[in-house]
């Protein structure tokens, strides 16, 4: 049978129309569609180190899990700059566990999982990082995920997680335009200055602060290990990354 290319068009047409998934409706109540919605989408982005020796590992992993359950991730970047993808974005990947940042309690729903083949210590390859700079382009891009929204697997578990681990270069990501990062000429914190009300400000979670702060330090300072309290660097660094961050003064009226 020999079909004209209109008709053939508008049978491919009814033909996915068909095979489409309909919405999921509740059968208690009556469906009146409104045009005023979008997908759900993700409004963070998590980094986290594999912490295994070698891609092959790690996709087996992410596609089975370890000692905890199931676990994946949406994304996977070889130290030799090469890209994998195991969830779609619109899913719901198993890579944050339970955690939090700020106010976000469902890591796993809000975020989107970028794992780097790494074992726990090792340098970060300028390749696998040249790699990681593309897909931060365009996951923020596609996704509308606010480029400052970019944070450690540490940050949002700091009492369980240490990865990516103190190597990995932020500042890197920050001179791109990804994440935050002090400014190099930032003033000292000033005199009154809350440090632990700030470190929840910013989205650290506080049920064990000292574990807090060895996530802040291992991020914003490539330290590991150090358990004193905050110092005047450590003030410093987390007033400039909060400043930005408070509501801009109201002009007062004029009288």
């Amino acid at each position: 049978m020999n079909l004209p290319l209109r008709n053939l068009s508008l049978l491919m047409l009814l033909v996915l129309t068909a095979c489409a998934a309909p919405p999921v409706r509740n059968p208690m109540a009556q469906w009146v569609a409104s045009p005023n919605e979008e997908a759900r989408r993700p409004v963070l982005i998590v980094i986290h180190a594999t912490e295994q020796n070698g891609v092959a590992r790690s996709l087996h992993t992410l596609r089975t899990g370890n000692r905890g359950g199931p676990v994946s991730a949406h994304y996977l970047v070889g130290r030799e700059g090469d890209l994998y993808q195991l969830v779609a974005d619109e899913r719901r990947a198993w890579h944050a566990g339970s955690g939090r940042w700020g106010t976000i309690t469902d890591l796993n729903s809000g975020s989107i999982g970028i794992e780097l083949d790494n074992d726990g210590s090792a340098d970060f390859p300028q390749t696998q990082i040249d790699t990681l700079l593309r897909l931060l382009e365009d996951l923020c891009a596609r996704l509308n995920i606010p480029r400052r929204q970019i944070i450690a697997h540490s940050d949002l578990a700091p009492t369980r997680k240490r990865d990516p681990n103190a190597r990995f270069p932020w500042h890197t990501l920050a001179q791109s335009g990804f994440g935050p990062w002090p400014a190099a000429d930032s003033p000292p914190a000033p005199e009154g200055f809350d440090f632990w009300l700030a470190m929840a400000a910013f989205g650290y979670p506080l049920e064990e602060p000292e574990a807090a702060l060895r996530a802040f330090r291992r991020r914003f300072r490539a330290m590991e290990g150090n358990d004193a309290p905050p110092d005047a660097e450590d003030a410093r660094i987390l007033h400039s990354l909060v400043e930005p961050l408070r509501p801009p003064r109201a002009a007062k009226p004029a009288d």
